[in-house]
C-alpha cells in the first residue's frame, strides 16, 4: 500500500528547504540513545560514508505542504545511501536518496503505542521499509492491539508479514532481523543487539565503560606486579651487592692476616 498525498508535492525548490518539525516526543533517548546503540552499530557496521544510522530523524515518502506521511522513527538505518544529504537535510527523503530506508524501529510509549502497530506500520509498508520492528520496554502494556514486549514485520510483495519472535523465559525474548543479520531481544525491559555470528551482544556504554575500567584496573594490577617485581630486583640486587661487599671485607681481612708485618725496628 502507497501513500498518497492528500495535497500537491512542493516544488524542487521547497525540497531542498526540508525542515519538518520535531518529533513529538523523544522516546528514543533512553532505549536507544543513552545506551549508544547508534554508534556500537556504526561500529558495527562500519562504512560511514555509505550508510546512515540514526535517531528520530524525519522520514517521508514524499514532502507535502502539511508533512502528512512524515515519521520520526526511533532509529532508522540505511545501507549504500548518502549521509551528507540525509544530515544537510536533516531528514531521510526517500526520492532524494533512491530508496527506502532497510530498517526502522520505533519504541513505544504509552501516548504513541497504539500508533506504532496501526498507522505508523502502515505508513512504512507504504514507504516500502522491509523491516518494522516495535519494542514496548513494559512488556506489551502500551500495545493495545497484540500485547507484545518486541515485534518485526517484513515487507512481501507489498506487505507486512509478522517475524517470528522466540520467548527464552518472561524476561527474555527475541527476534531475528534479516536486513541487518542481527538478533532485537528484550531482556527485563532494555533492548539489546545480539550478533550471532560473532556470538555476543553489541556493547552499550555502560558495558564499554565497565570494560574500561577492567581494562584499567588489569593494567594497574599489571604495573603493580611489574612494580613489586622490580622492588623484588632492587632488593635482591643490594641484598648481592651486601653480600659482595662482606666478601670483599673478608677477603681484605684475611689478606692483612696473612701478610707478614713490617720488620721490627731494633
Amino acid at each position: 500500500m502507497m501513500l498518497k498525498p492528500v495535497a500537491p508535492v512542493l516544488d524542487a525548490p521547497d525540497i531542498i528547504q526540508f525542515a519538518p518539525p520535531p518529533p513529538d516526543e523523544m522516546t528514543a533517548f533512553f532505549k536507544v540513545n543513552f545506551p549508544g546503540y547508534p554508534n556500537s552499530l556504526a561500529d558495527h557496521f562500519g562504512s560511514p560514508e555509505t550508510t546512515i544510522i540514526t535517531s528520530e530523524i524525519a522520514a517521508a515518502l514524499m514532502l507535502t505542504p502539511d508533512w502528512e506521511g512524515v515519521r520520526y522513527p526511533d532509529l532508522l538505518i540505511a545501507f549504500n545511501v548518502d549521509p551528507v544529504a540525509g544530515l544537510a537535510r536533516n531528514g531521510y527523503l526517500i526520492p532524494e536518496q533512491g530508496k527506502p530506508p532497510d530498517f526502522v524501529l520505533e519504541i513505544a510509549s504509552e501516548r504513541t503505542g497504539y500508533r506504532d502497530e496501526t498507522v505508523k506500520r502502515q505508513d512504512y509498508a507504504g514507504m516500502g521499509v522491509p523491516e518494522y520492528w516495535r519494542f514496548d520496554p513494559t512488556g506489551g502494556r502500551f500495545y493495545r492491539v497484540h500485547r507484545t514486549h518486541i515485534a518485526g514485520d517484513r515487507l512481501v510483495d507489498g506487505e507486512y508479514q509478522p517475524i517470528t519472535i522466540h520467548r527464552t523465559d518472561a524476561e527474555h525474548y527475541w527476534g531475528h532481523s534479516d536486513v541487518l543479520n542481527l538478533d532485537l531481544c528484550w531482556e527485563k525491559g532494555e533492548l539489546r543487539w545480539y550478533d550471532p555470528a560473532a556470538q555476543r551482544y553489541l556493547p552499550t556504554f555502560d558495558d564499554e565503560r565497565a570494560a574500561r575500567r577492567a581494562a584499567e584496573f588489569r593494567a594497574d594490577a599489571a604495573q603493580a606486579q611489574r612494580d613489586t617485581a622490580r622492588a623484588q630486583r632492587d632488593a635482591a640486587r643490594a641484598q648481592r651487592d651486601d653480600a659482595q661487599a662482606r666478601v670483599r671485607q673478608l677477603e681484605a681481612q684475611l689478606r692483612r692476616q696473612q701478610s707478614p708485618g713490617p720488620p721490627e725496628t731494633p
